[in-house]
């Protein structure tokens, strides 16, 4: 399985200080999902920067990005994630917002969103370590089941 994991932010991305969530779903997926080949990087927040990222990995069965899912005016994962994809998949931005909501009542701002392009995966995480974390581990044991369904290999 190939996964990118891009984090979303503009001090990060800067080196106003050290990136900790994209390096907490890196570790996360590696225990949970041995053998899978994933590659990081770093982008400022803006729709136009998440777009180039995404765009940058066209052979990922999944990206997975931390940040830029807020209410603050640079924060347009979301949108930029829409625009990527070509068919929306709420039930799994559901089910990590349902599931974050179980850990803290602030997963309510979280505007998260998940969709495909083709037989590639696209979901929002949250910024912080704590939660990009939390959605890496509730989602990995769903991977590998997901993209066997994206590349019409049944149940």
């Amino acid at each position: 399985m190939r996964i990118a994991v891009i984090t979303v932010s503009d001090r990060a991305s800067a080196g106003v200080y050290a990136d900790r969530s994209g390096p907490a779903v890196v570790e996360t997926l590696k225990s949970a999902l041995p053998g899978a080949e994933i590659e990081a990087e770093i982008v400022p927040d803006g729709e136009e920067s998440v777009l180039a990222a995404l765009s940058r990995h066209p052979e990922a069965d999944w990206i997975l990005t931390t940040g830029g899912t807020g209410p603050a005016p640079r924060d347009r994962t979301p949108e930029a994630t829409r625009a990527y994809c070509d068919r929306s998949m709420p039930g799994i931005a559901d089910y990590l917002r349902s599931r974050s909501l179980e850990e803290t009542p602030n997963a309510v701002f979280s505007r998260g969103e998940a969709g495909m392009r083709g037989l590639q995966y696209v979901v929002n995480f949250p910024g912080s370590e704590k939660a990009a974390r939390f959605c890496a581990a509730a989602l990995a044991p769903l991977m590998e089941h997901g993209r066997k369904m994206a590349r019409g290999e049944g149940h």
